[in-house]
């Protein structure tokens, strides 16, 4: 019978870790993450991943973005940074390591940035993640050079921030600072991205590129 009910518990624990790899839930524990370390700040060089500078994320003249004055660290980054710090128009995306859709993703999202990325800004945000590590060589393994923040302890989950309901999902900010709709994510082409950005601000971003 003790074994029975040591083998229920395990069982249980990891279909709790399997549900929760793509939910927007906190870690129940005491969380303790640190994506700062100079190991992680050396790995997110050499994989060439763009640190976070508030004064790159305005392409333009938008106004700041509406979202939480919430201090965040910068995955691999000495120098963190709020999403209040963004400026419109922009798109944010939420990842993990953990979370499959988000690995299909991220490529189609890095060329996006890669086409678009001076009409507007790119930023991700490794959200519940407590493996910084395993976040930064996802990033490298897809590709991604467009800076994340981290919470990997949810805190804006606290602020009251509208987020989504599992990852990934996207936030777009409009040029007034005002924000969409949390968006689910899953896109598996640049050309999904620039559907949405049309859908969610209004803005042609081929038509742009055509004129310019």
């Amino acid at each position: 019978m003790r074994r029975r009910l040591v083998a229920l518990f395990v069982a249980l624990v990891a279909a709790g870790v399997l549900l929760t790899g793509c939910d927007s839930v906190a870690p129940a524990f005491a969380c303790k993450v640190d994506p700062t370390t100079p190991d992680l700040i050396k790995d997110r060089e050499a994989a060439g991943i763009a640190d976070c500078t508030p004064a790159d994320w305005s392409v333009g003249d938008g106004a700041a973005a509406q979202l939480p004055d919430v201090a965040l660290d910068c995955l691999g980054g000495a120098k963190g940074a709020a999403l209040s710090d963004i400026h419109g128009p922009a798109v944010i995306n939420f990842w993990a390591s953990n979370c499959a859709p988000c690995r299909k993703e991220m490529p189609a999202l890095q060329k996006f940035y890669e086409k678009y990325g001076d009409q507007i800004s790119v930023i991700g945000v490794n959200y519940l993640d407590t493996y910084p590590g395993a976040a930064i060589d996802l990033a490298r393994m897809t590709g991604v050079t467009y800076p994340s923040l981290a919470d990997g302890c949810g805190d804006l989950q606290d602020t009251g921030a509208a987020l989504g309901a599992g990852l990934p999902f996207f936030l777009f900010v409009h040029e007034d600072g005002t924000i969409s709709k949390p968006h689910a994510g899953g896109i598996t082409s640049p050309a999904e991205v620039v559907a949405l950005v049309n859908e969610n601000l209004g803005l042609d971003l081929t038509a742009a590129r055509a004129a310019s």
